[in-house]
């Protein structure tokens, strides 16, 4: 059986060399349109192999992490403490009632990991105590004179330069972690420094060039251009019919609407945030709507449709896309739309995190053919856009 995986992400550091807009930790700093740490959470978030994702922040920064990670599925954040080892202690503790078998510990500001370097971490924790990721040096090493003059070339055969993520098991780096801190040891600058004191073997595994921690002005520069690449656009389409029953309103848009009958469904049956709600999981190829929201399910009875849709766009985000719009019809003879279009706008769009112009919602008749034609329900079709990183 295959163990479970918990991710720690490392945010609490104040990172002031990176001289930021603001003065804002480097790790909420935007780089396009997305914070830092968002970039990061993504990498670990996409990944089937890892269950949890933990994040321990500076307890300062809770207001700018809620609107970095918003949408995201994350566990409660974890106040860090005075040193990168205190944090990562605190946020091992509290993964700890969760009882991961595997732990990746990374920090914040490496937002260039990839699939293919968290896999090989992985893979590494199958035959070994512990794995990380790392790159063997290529440069002439040279030690100086407090003056800055060279005072000798060293050998750089052997030597290599520690990235994250660094994978253990569990309960022997909590362990290690508990038995530092009773020694009053807190001088451990990342994780393996640590397991090497705790004599748990390390195995190094390929990082990579690109797996670069973001620590200065420059970094940031250099990180902007290469996130500069256009991000791929994907559109969803979804449908969705209700029949009409004994009522005196209907669900549209969010909005409720006065009605000679009411629709029939097992939630509060809005065919609008229906089908947007398909539209947006098409985006991502995650099923559809009766896959999350079983009408089987008595949980879902009766349920507001808005919170099909909230649950739609947080997967979206999860994959770090950005909806880009919506375009909607109704197929109705009656009621009219048109009175409720700007209030089922805004709702749709704060929802979606978009500009009411961008959400379009329009309204035709069938000419009364079909079951729409003969007033026996309403349907409605949707299209929505967004960007996904390529």
């Amino acid at each position: 059986m295959t163990s479970t995986t918990a991710a720690l992400i490392v945010s609490a550091g104040r990172g002031s060399r990176a001289r930021t807009t603001g003065g804002l930790p480097k790790q909420y700093e935007r780089i396009g349109s997305v914070p830092l740490l968002a970039h990061t959470l993504h990498a670990f978030l996409r990944n089937s192999a890892i269950q949890w994702v933990q994040v321990v922040i500076h307890p300062d920064d809770e207001v700018l992490y809620r609107e970095a990670t918003e949408g995201l599925l994350l566990l409660p954040p974890v106040a860090g403490g005075d040193t990168r080892q205190a944090s990562v202690a605190a946020g091992l503790e509290a993964l700890a009632a969760y009882d991961p078998g595997r732990i990746l510990i990374h920090d914040a500001a490496r937002p260039f990991v990839t699939r293919a370097i968290i896999g090989r971490v992985l893979e590494a924790l199958d035959t070994h105590a512990a794995a990380i990721a790392a790159e063997p040096l290529s440069d002439t090493l040279k030690r100086a004179t407090p003056d800055g003059t060279i005072a000798a070339t060293l050998d750089r055969a052997g030597l290599w330069r520690a990235q994250t993520p660094q994978g253990f098991h569990f309960a022997p780096i909590l362990a290690a972690h508990r038995a530092a801190a009773a020694q009053g040891l807190h001088h451990f600058t990342d994780d393996a420094s640590l397991a090497e004191w705790s004599q748990i073997p390390t195995l190094l595994v390929e990082g990579s060039s690109d797996n670069t921690k973001i620590t200065t002005s420059d970094d940031l520069t250099r990180a902007r251009r290469a996130m500069m690449q256009p991000a791929i656009s994907r559109s969803g389409l979804g449908f969705d019919v209700h029949a009409f029953t004994a009522g005196d309103h209907v669900w549209l848009g969010g909005v409720k609407i006065p009605h000679t009958h009411t629709l029939d469904g097992h939630s509060d049956a809005d065919v609008v945030l229906h089908a947007l709600t398909d539209a947006l999981l098409g985006t991502i190829g995650d099923g559809d709507i009766g896959q999350h929201f079983p009408p089987s399910d008595p949980q879902w009875k009766g349920a507001a449709s808005i919170l099909f849709l909230e649950d739609a766009v947080r997967r979206v985000r999860a994959r770090g896309g950005r909806i880009v719009s919506a375009d909607i019809t109704v197929l109705a003879e009656s009621p009219r739309i048109g009175p409720h279009r700007p209030a089922m706008q805004s709702l749709i769009a704060t929802a979606l995190g978009c500009r009411e112009r961008d959400v379009g919602i329009k309204a035709t008749t069938t000419e009364t053919l079909g079951f729409v034609g003969r007033r026996e329900g309403i349907a409605a079709m949707a299209i929505a856009t967004v960007t996904l990183p390529d």
